[in-house]
C-alpha cells in the first residue's frame, strides 16, 4: 500500500525517528478509517479537500485541540507530497489549507533554586533508583536533551575523555555535547550500580529500570512529575519544561542563541528563539531598575 511505502521513505530517506513516523502512521490511519466510513472509499489518495474538511470538522467536535488537528493535517500534508513525487496524483489536496489557530501557550521554566532542591535530595542515598533518578534530572537539566534521547542513551554514548555525551535526535541527527563534572560523577557511580541490576549483560541501554531493562519514555514522565511536584507549583513538571530550563537559564546568563540552537538539536534558530521570552523578561526587569529615568 502507498502508506506502507511513505513510512519507509520517511525512516529510510528522510530518517525520521521510529517515534515520529509512528505518529504520522497513526494520523494517516485515522484519516482512512474516517474516509472509509464517510465516503466508503479506503483509498485516501483520492480524497479532495471537501472530504479533508469534513474531517477536520469531525475532530473539532470531538475537542481535540487545535494544536493536535493541525499536526495530523500536517501528516496528511506530507503524504499527499509524496504521492505528487510519484505521480499519483495530480494536485496536493491541502496545497492552499491554513492551518487553524493556536493560542501560543507560555512554558514557565522550573528556577536554578527548585533544580538544586530535587538533587539535593536525591544526593545522599547511594541506592540504584535514587542514583539513577539523580543521573536523569541532571542529564536532562545539564544537557537540555528530550526525553525519548535521554530513553535511547547508550552506555557508550559517554565519552568520559572527552567529556561529553552523544546524542542522536530527529532525523537521526547525532550532536555531541559537553558534560560538567558533576553529572560524569553521578554516571561513573550509576553505571556500577547498573551492573548489579542489568538482567542482560548484552544490553547497552545507558538507563534502565529496577527490571534491569531499558527504561521508557512515561516511567521517565512521571519521575520527573514525581520529584519535582514536592518543590514546584508550576502546572507543568515535565521532562520538557527541565529541557526549557536548561535553554532559558543559558540564555539568561549570555550564552549565544545559536550555540543554544546546536546544543538543543534545532533544526531552525526560529524554534530556539521561543526560550528567550524568560531571558527578555529578566532584561526588562533589569532595565526598569537600573534605567535613569525609570528611577525617578
Amino acid at each position: 500500500m502507498l502508506i506502507e511505502k511513505f513510512v519507509d521513505y520517511l525512516l529510510l530517506e528522510k530518517k525520521y525517528s521510529k517515534h515520529t513516523v509512528i505518529a504520522y502512521h497513526k494520523d494517516l490511519v485515522s484519516f482512512s478509517e474516517f474516509y472509509l466510513r464517510e465516503f466508503g472509499d479506503q483509498d485516501i489518495s483520492k480524497s479532495n479537500y471537501s472530504q479533508i474538511r469534513s474531517w477536520i470538522v469531525s475532530l473539532v467536535d470531538q475537542q481535540v485541540s487545535n494544536r493536535t488537528i493541525n499536526r495530523k493535517v500536517s501528516s496528511l500534508k506530507a503524504y499527499y507530497r509524496f504521492l505528487l513525487k510519484l505521480g499519483e496524483i495530480e494536485k496536493n489536496p491541502l496545497a492552499n489549507h491554513q492551518a487553524l489557530k493556536v493560542s501560543k501557550k507560555i512554558q514557565i521554566p522550573f528556577s536554578d533554586k527548585e533544580v538544586d532542591v530535587v538533587l539535593s535530595e536525591l544526593e545522599g542515598n547511594d541506592d540504584f533508583i535514587s542514583v539513577r533518578d539523580r543521573l536523569i534530572v541532571e542529564l536532562f537539566y545539564g544537557t537540555g536533551i528530550r526525553r525519548i534521547e535521554l530513553v535511547d542513551l547508550k552506555v557508550g554514548d559517554v565519552d568520559f575523555m572527552s567529556k561529553q555525551i552523544k546524542v542522536v535526535g530527529k532525523r537521526n541527527k547525532e550532536r555531541y555535547i559537553p558534560l560538567i563534572p558533576s553529572i560524569l560523577h553521578t554516571v561513573d557511580k550509576y553505571l556500577l550500580l547498573r551492573e548489579e541490576v542489568l538482567s542482560d549483560p548484552e544490553d547497552k541501554a545507558l538507563l534502565i529500570t529496577q527490571k534491569g531493562v531499558k527504561i521508557y519514555e512515561t516511567l521517565v514522565y512521571r519521575i520527573i512529575n514525581s520529584y519535582f511536584s514536592k518543590v514546584s507549583s508550576k502546572i507543568k513538571r515535565s521532562p520538557h519544561i527541565l529541557r526549557h530550563s536548561f535553554a532559558t537559564h543559558l540564555l539568561g546568563e549570555g550564552a549565544d542563541l545559536n550555540a543554544v540552537k546546536e546544543l538543543l538539536g534545532h533544526s531552525s534558530l526560529a524554534a530556539t528563539q521561543v526560550y528567550t521570552n524568560q531571558s527578555i523578561a529578566q532584561l526588562a526587569k533589569i532595565h526598569k531598575n537600573s534605567h535613569p529615568r525609570n528611577k525617578k
